[in-house]
């Protein structure tokens, strides 16, 4: 007997945080702030947004579903979409990722397709162009990922769950921060050394977290990659990152391509690390900050 297929869907998809200091392109991690996507199936053509943020999202909307057709097999239909939630756009937290991790997975299921997880990170990877925040998003915990180093393909990716011994404290300034434009910043080259002291910090962070010797992650997530680049363009972040640390976090980084730093805490010291970032950044902006303590979850 065959399984009547649902004709409204919603998916509930982690923000995240990616590159986790000098991981670049290779490490995410989900974060406990979601975007809802609902897709509800119609016999138009493609895709139609409802309103609002919904609207903006139309391109990433319709480039996912022609992906997870002509991987899958399915017959093309049309579906109306929206978007809700907490996750900020253009603030490093993995919006974008969202939508189009929402969107595969909603289809996946209004078609009755049955692609696994390995699939839709697959997906995702290749909408994304890296696997950070694709695979934070779709599977959850910390992820290290690895691509085909010609093709892009995803190849692997190994979850560590970390569960609530770590806090992960997001201060967002009111300044968004477009990932084309952080990518753009970024040197066609980098002196040898750099990419070396990234390597071993990236390798040390990796260790830390899979062994759950959390304490280690203490000054070690320095990065030479992208953050020397990027955090020029936030005004405050650095120190927001610095102050954060000094007042009790194991380590900071800047969330994705920004505009979001995060700094990693013991639960306990998780409040006075926020306040003190805050008040780090905003000298810097002349403006307030806002600050979000944000716990680790679990897609299992």
């Amino acid at each position: 007997m065959s399984r009547k297929l649902p004709q409204r869907v919603t998916v509930r998809v982690p923000g995240s945080t990616s590159n986790c200091g000098s991981g670049f392109d290779t490490l995410g991690l989900a974060l406990n702030i979601y975007n809802d996507i609902t897709l509800t199936r119609g016999d138009w053509n493609g895709a139609r947004p409802l309103t609002g943020r919904d609207a903006a999202g139309l391109g990433m909307a319709d480039e996912a579903a022609a992906l997870f057709f002509a991987r899958s097999g399915v017959e093309k239909f049309g579906y109306e979409f929206s978007i809700a939630g907490e996750v900020p756009m253009s603030r490093g937290l993995g919006s974008s990722v969202t939508l189009r991790a929402g969107v595969v997975a909603a289809l996946n299921e209004l078609a009755g397709a049955k692609l696994t997880k390995d699939d839709l990170c697959g997906l995702v990877t290749q909408l994304e162009g890296h696997p950070d925040n694709a695979t934070a998003a779709v599977i959850g915990g910390f992820c290290v990922a690895r691509c085909d180093p010609h093709t892009g393909e995803l190849l692997g990716v190994l979850r560590k769950p970390i569960g609530r011994d770590l806090c992960f404290v997001v201060v967002s300034p009111d300044q968004e921060l477009e990932t084309k434009k952080a990518r753009g910043i970024l040197p066609k080259e980098l002196p040898y050394f750099d990419a070396i002291k990234s390597v071993n910090s990236a390798a040390y962070v990796v260790a830390a977290i899979l062994t759950g010797e959390y304490d280690r992650l203490r000054d070690a997530g320095r990065d030479f990659l992208h953050e020397p680049y990027r955090l020029p363009l936030i005004p405050g972040a650095k120190n927001a990152i610095e102050a954060g640390v000094a007042a009790g976090a194991l380590t900071g980084w800047l969330s994705g391509s920004g505009s979001s730093v995060l700094c990693v805490a013991r639960p306990t010291k998780a409040a006075k690390v926020g306040r003190t970032m805050a008040a780090a950044f905003a000298p810097a902006r002349g403006e307030a900050v806002g600050v979000k303590v944000v716990y680790w979850w679990d897609l299992r």
